[in-house]
């Protein structure tokens, strides 16, 4: 580990590298001293110096009916002392006080990430990868027979091959469908796994379904799929909790590996600006990684855990609290990390060929043909009502995974449960995703104070959208995807959040998207006269909005004096450049608590950035899937 440097240091070291904010060590010289001041420097009688002054800025502080300010000043606590003018903010400027030259760029809250799954982005990266790409199937086996040719990911005979980022909607031409005989036809009697991006497919060969067991006869699991062919035989695919099967015989990287590679990975999320996280779906193995992190001092951010439940405590719901009460009390001392959350799966996935959130109305055929076919819960309402009746009156949070609009309100009815039984409490029930919600329900989060958690980077035209879905659920249903005007339209609290690694970490293309439903790298804008948001709500879903859901806004998410200094200062006006420029988003410095986590010009911020490199979207730029398949036609 590299030598820790005091904070002065860091700062000033930062101020000599090319493209790196410009500090000051005499204030004297940087800000301008109103009429009547003390002499530049010198102490204000009663009042605090500053650690830092941060001036010749944009501040967007994230407080409704706040305009946007000059300077930003930052106590010897790590909490802000005063935001302002540049002239009102002299006053805080003392001989030791470090000043920034924003140069006109925004001084905002730093991002929390109210979804994510960091430890997860960090363990992907010590699999080879398909990279999010949508591959041929001839292109498909020549990067595997390339992961197979390579030493380092196993070898022959038994040797896994496990590879991260296989895009599930991803195979050209579109409809092409995943099946055990394609990995089957590679020169190798190895098993093979590919880890879907979205977490709810996987996808097997022959010896691997043979090695776990999986035949003709054998049943599907509790929540999942094994997709079968006409014939009756497992084809490959393993949907959702059939995933397990295969997974539970996958090789364990070593704990010391997935540290290292999660420390890479959250300085890389401090390079986009991220301040903090809700790690949305954690057991003991994810908190020992946080635990290791932290007692070595390479935890830059706060984390919230939502630790997940399994069926059998949904079920039994008190089985559940005596879990995550345990599970608190041996982690409580683990500084940076908050345990006040539960996470819980109510469906699947809407995109074919997955097909497994639960829709009030069937799917299509793809043909535009109506099925029986309503996607599966995971769970049953009524448990799902009970364990919110206990875990509400407990003070817990429950953040429930819910795509498909019935599986939306199974969510709210519960939440709806709970209050009837013990009254309405502060712990700001979240449902994650909505990527559909009946119209009926959209009024009913104001209602019941349920927070609107949403990944709007999906929110646009393109494979996902488009193929993968518009068959199957036609257009009017389409035209309501992703409804976040529509949500706060009707007061509901919006928080954002990413998904990573489900998509590459795109702070600021994710923050652009939920305004022109564009986004980079798109095949167009996917309804944005219907559910785009305006740049002021984006801004405040991604800061003030997730601290709301995590708990946290008394602490982080506004630049109000008295918070923590979790703040970012970026290169660009973000508050009045053209929205599609805030994709191009670079962030200049990151602070936590007022200590610097990411400076753009030291060689430890040159080497995170060059990691945030990866691509913005599902569709990664140059994949250009009318070249791949050469020329096909969409469906829609």
């Amino acid at each position: 580990m590299e030598p820790r440097l005091s904070r002065r240091r860091i700062l000033l070291s930062a101020g000599a590298a090319a493209g790196a904010v410009a500090l000051v060590p005499n204030a004297a010289t940087a800000l301008p001293s109103p009429a009547g001041s003390p002499p530049a420097g010198a102490a204000v009688p009663g009042r605090r110096s500053a650690a830092l002054v941060i001036h010749n800025a944009r501040v967007f502080t994230g407080v409704r009916g706040e305009g946007v300010r000059e300077a930003v000043a930052v106590g010897r606590d790590g909490r802000v002392l005063a935001t302002g003018s540049d002239r009102e903010l002299r006053r805080y400027a003392g001989r030791d006080t470090e000043v920034v030259d924003a140069r006109k760029g925004t001084v905002m809250s730093g991002i929390v990430d109210g979804h994510a799954h960091p430890v997860a982005a960090g363990a992907a990266t010590l699999n080879p990868s398909l990279g999010y790409l949508e591959l041929t199937v001839p292109r498909l086996r020549e990067l595997l027979r390339g992961f197979l040719a390579d030493p380092a990911h196993g070898g022959e005979p038994d040797g896994w091959l496990v590879v991260a980022d296989w895009n599930p909607v991803g195979l050209l031409p579109a409809g092409t469908v995943p099946h055990r005989t394609i990995l089957d036809a590679l020169p190798t009697r190895r098993p093979i796994a590919l880890l879907g991006t979205d977490g709810h497919n996987s996808w097997v060969n022959g010896r691997a379904l043979e090695l776990a067991g999986i035949t003709a006869t054998t049943p599907d699991p509790p929540g999942g799929e094994i997709e079968r062919d006409a014939g009756g035989a497992a084809t490959g695919l393993l949907k959702e909790e059939a995933q397990g099967l295969v997974h539970r015989l996958l090789p364990d990287h070593p704990i010391g590996q997935v540290v290292e590679a999660t420390a890479r990975a959250l300085q890389q999320a401090a390079a986009q600006g991220v301040t903090g996280f809700l790690d949305a779906s954690a057991d003991e193995w994810h908190l020992d990684v946080y635990t290791e992190l932290a007692r070595t001092g390479r935890l830059p951010q706060r984390i919230s855990a939502a630790l997940r439940l399994d069926a059998h405590e949904i079920r039994e719901p008190r089985e559940g609290l005596r879990w995550l009460r345990e599970t608190r009390r041996r982690y409580a001392d683990v500084p940076r990390l908050d345990l006040r959350t539960a996470k819980v799966f109510v469906d699947g996935v809407m995109e074919y060929p997955a097909r497994t959130a639960a829709l009030l109305e069937p799917y299509l055929d793809g043909a535009g043909r109506p099925t029986d076919h309503r996607g599966e819960l995971q769970l049953k309402p009524d448990d799902f009502a009970r364990l919110a009746m206990l875990l509400d009156t407990e003070g817990w949070q429950i953040h429930a995974h819910a795509i498909g609009d019935r599986a939306v309100r199974v969510a709210l009815d519960g939440y709806e449960a709970a209050q009837r039984a013990g009254g309405r409490r502060d712990n700001r029930h979240t449902i994650t995703h909505l990527q559909l919600v009946h119209p009926a329900d959209v009024r009913r989060f104001a209602r019941l104070g349920v927070v609107a958690s949403m990944q709007l980077q999906w929110a646009m035209r393109d494979t996902w959208t488009v193929d993968a879905l518009l068959p199957y659920i036609g257009p009017e249903r389409h035209r309501r995807l992703f409804p976040a005007r529509s949500l706060e339209r009707h007061g509901a609290l919006l928080a954002g959040g990413s998904d990573w690694p489900v998509d590459p970490l795109g702070v600021w293309n994710q923050i652009r998207t939920a305004v022109d439903r564009e986004g980079a790298d798109s095949d167009g804008p996917l309804h944005p006269e219907r559910e785009g948001i305006r740049r002021t709500s984006a801004l405040r879903m991604h800061t003030a909005g997730a601290a709301h859901q995590l708990r946290a806004d008394h602490r982080t998410g506004t630049l109000v004096p008295g918070r923590a200094a979790d703040l970012v200062l970026l290169d660009r006006d973000i508050t009045r450049i053209p929205v599609p420029e805030i994709s191009g988003t670079e962030v200049r410095l990151t602070l936590v608590g007022g200590v610097p986590v990411y400076e753009a010009g030291t060689a430890a911020g040159k080497a995170a950035r060059a990691r945030t490199a990866a691509p913005t979207a599902r569709r990664p730029a140059g994949t250009d899937r009318h070249r791949a398949c050469g020329g096909c036609t969409r469906k829609g």
